[in-house]
């Protein structure tokens, strides 16, 4: 639906379309430099990977200024987006006057200080990777959850990455960043004429902004019913028309000033509630910020994490075997032996593991290594390359429930 809806506006505005995949993506991005590349999180996340790999291949000299003027950037951008009042993560702290000027004078003190090393950054590192990526005016991704190092990412080389969300029963769009107002880490506000409240998944009670909760619209583009299905249609949409879109999120609280001023009425989603892992310690884990975290490690390709009615949380890891061979060449005489069976591997995972998870409210138990990845052919992935969570637990069931017995003490 997000795929038609994107074909068909295009279209009718006369623009040229190529249509590229995955394999295909790098040299086609070469061949048809896009004026927008609307795509799935998994291409820009892809991006990101092959940007990355080319610094890591140069030399030791070269990459380690190119990663320090990459993180230099990352925090001019952080410091840029306060005085900006783009600051998603004070949205929800109580607005002082005094303090936010404090703060924006700050914030753009450092900016400027960091202004020179950005500059350099962009001679040498930024204006190389828009080279490759080709992408003149914006890129739009959907159908999934952009991971928040992607999202940063994308900012600090100067790429505007516009983030969108909607489900196919909403045709598909509900809401969308625009270029004049891109607050990181949301999804944008509402279309025109839509309407989004966010409830307690419980008792249905409509909550106040910045509070979490289920995320419920009603607006032109919801669709009028199930095909010949009352049942479902009657769960999903209520008596006053509000659609229950499954997912878990809030709005951002409305301010007049500070550094959270421009993002009042943005949406931002945290998770789909069915997705909601509840361990017997009775706390609940939402697993898609724990997993995009996970994602930055070069090794991990794929991750999902499990431990319903477990104690504590594991994961089942799919890695890329590129990079993994490049740092452990004999792994190639390893080809009668499983990933998880070989102690190596399964230590640098773990060190990523406790690396990239450091600041997460959960950290990763026990993990089992895959060695075929979920793709779509294989049922476990959707069209728009989410995990199908269902199908994965009833296919891997008995290793699950093996992995935890052998982690208990």
């Amino acid at each position: 639906m997000y795929e038609r809806a994107a074909e068909y506006f295009t279209l009718t505005l006369g623009v040229e379309q190529v249509y590229t995949n995955v394999k295909n993506l790098k040299e086609d991005l070469k061949q048809y430099p896009p004026t927008y590349l609307i795509a799935v999180p998994l291409i820009f996340d892809t991006l990101y990977r092959g940007a990355m790999r080319q610094i890591s291949a140069t030399s030791k000299a070269r990459r380690t200024l190119a990663l320090a003027l990459i993180s230099i950037s990352l925090k001019l951008m952080e410091y840029k987006r306060i005085y900006q009042g783009r600051a998603l993560s004070k949205s929800r702290n109580p607005h002082n006057e005094v303090a936010a000027a404090i703060e924006w004078i700050f914030s753009w003190f450092m900016a400027t200080i960091l202004l020179p090393f950005h500059l350099l950054g962009e001679k040498l590192v930024f204006s190389k990777i828009r080279a490759a990526f080709g992408i003149s005016k914006a890129a739009i991704s959907g159908g999934g959850s952009l991971p928040p190092h992607v999202d940063r990412f994308f900012e600090a080389i100067g790429v505007t990455l516009l983030n969108g969300y909607g489900l196919t029963e909403t045709s598909p769009v509900i809401s969308a960043r625009i270029a004049a107002n891109n607050v990181l880490g949301t999804v944008g506000k509402p279309l025109k004429y839509t309407e989004v409240k966010v409830v307690d998944a419980k008792s249905g009670t409509d909550l106040e902004p910045g509070s979490k909760g289920l995320v419920k619209v009603r607006g032109p583009q919801v669709m009028r019913e199930y095909f010949r299905n009352p049942v479902a249609t009657n769960k999903a949409i209520d008596n006053e028309g509000w659609f229950d879109t499954g997912d878990l999120g809030w709005v951002a609280p409305e301010t007049k000033g500070g550094p959270a001023r421009m993002c009042g009425g943005t949406i931002v989603l945290d998770g789909r509630a069915k997705d909601t892992i509840v361990l017997s310690t009775g706390e609940n884990v939402e697993p898609a910020e724990i997993e995009e975290t996970a994602l930055q490690s070069r090794f991990i390709d794929q991750i999902m994490l499990v431990g319903q009615d477990q104690r504590r949380i594991g994961a089942l890891v799919v890695l890329n075997r590129d990079e993994l061979h490049s740092i452990l060449p004999s792994l190639h005489q390893e080809t009668s032996k499983s990933l998880d069976e070989i102690m190596e591997v399964k230590a640098l995972v773990r060190a990523e593991l406790n690396k990239f998870g450091t600041d997460c409210s959960f950290q990763i138990g026990p993990f089992l290594l895959l060695d075929e990845p979920f793709t779509i052919g294989s049922g476990l992935l959707t069209p728009t390359m989410k995990l199908r969570r269902d199908a994965i637990l009833s296919i891997y069931k008995d290793k699950i429930d093996a992995l935890f017995i052998r982690a208990s003490p």
